[in-house]
């Protein structure tokens, strides 16, 4: 397995992580036995990133990967590089959240995730979402506290601006910004890839495969009520037959190629930037077999330029979330 450096943490990730929140909610029904055989076969290729946050089933998230890592002794969890996150707050069974960056908060939710995962340090630890009325230099510097009493190695953002970057980088160095990237999300191109790679901030992706509506498969007539994608703007009416088409030309550069459109679109941002590390989810084995098989898929510049133009931002329709999604995110020129 190929691996790519967060930050100047110290810390060495595989090429291509596992994200992990599917395992909880928001796609459907969930088994914990079949995530658990997921996350050990994702273990034994190599993939050693696991991504979740307290807000992903209320807790289940991190409960689940606590006992992958339980089960698999002190060994387990020295192979993981283990990555949540604090900062939304929902009631049970409701989407809608606030945001909490208050550094008591921050001590709190922390050692809440410490219990939960059954360790005592987290590899990566994540701002989720941005409350604008608490300064980032007072979010960072709660969360390097934590980093210099042990309970955290490395600090990362998430869906923040370039400013917010490089506020919070002055404080602490930040090791990883997540955000959403993929082929139809490019939002990380207007000035974020470039701040982290001048910073020497790796650039985690989620959703590289556009939550699997870029993997052609997808058929959204049969979405589940428990499935968030049902009432996604890009996954309902005029605008699902305008990505469609998008993803009918991707599935063709892909089937020239004898590949699949998620080998395509992983190897894309694998070969695009060194620093990306992205965190495709999924609960079944061959997906995710098929997933780290595009760490080894080689892409020139100039199918690199065709599949960018293919998915010009402009020909994409549809907002990335609800409104309710969208509370704590930063656009990423925003102040």
């Amino acid at each position: 397995m190929k691996h790519r450096q967060l930050g100047a943490s110290g810390l060495a990730t595989s090429a291509i992580g596992l994200g992990c929140m599917g395992m909880s909610e928001f796609y459907g029904q969930t088994d914990d036995a079949d995530s658990l055989r997921t996350l050990e076969r994702a273990l034994a290729l190599g993939v050693t990133h696991l991504d979740s946050a307290d807000t992903y089933g209320l807790g289940h998230n991190e409960s689940l990967l606590g006992r992958f890592l339980a089960e698999g002794g002190a060994t387990r969890r020295q192979r993981v590089v283990l990555a949540t996150k604090f900062g939304i707050v929902r009631a049970a069974g409701q989407y809608e959240r606030r945001i909490d960056n208050s550094p008591a908060y921050i001590r709190d939710a922390c050692e809440a995730s410490l219990r939960r995962l059954g360790t005592d340090h987290i590899d990566l630890y994540y701002c989720h979402r941005r409350d604008p009325n608490v300064p980032i230099e007072d979010v960072v510097g709660a969360m390097g506290e934590l980093v210099r009493a042990g309970k955290v190695r490395a600090i990362g953002l998430s869906e923040v601006s370039v400013e917010t970057l490089r506020r919070a980088h002055a404080v602490f160095p930040i090791a990883a910004v997540q955000s959403e990237y993929s082929l139809w999300s490019r939002e990380p191109e207007e000035g974020m890839l470039a701040a982290c790679a001048e910073l020497g901030t790796a650039f985690v992706a989620y959703s590289p495969l556009g939550r699997a509506f870029l993997t052609g498969a997808l058929e959204t007539d049969k979405l589940s009520d428990t499935d968030f994608r049902k009432n996604n703007p890009r996954f309902v009416g005029e605008a699902r037959a305008a990505n469609q088409r998008l993803v009918e030309a991707l599935t063709a550069f892909a089937a020239e190629r004898g590949l699949s459109n998620s080998q395509v679109a992983l190897a894309w941002l694998l070969n695009k930037h060194p620093h990306v590390v992205p965190i495709p989810g999924t609960r079944r084995i061959a997906y995710l077999e098929s997933n780290v098989s595009a760490i080894d898929i080689a892409l020139t510049p100039q199918e690199i330029g065709q599949l960018d133009r293919l998915f010009d931002p402009q020909a994409v329709a549809g907002t990335r979330y609800p409104e309710a999604g969208l509370v704590g995110i930063e656009s990423p020129r925003a102040s």
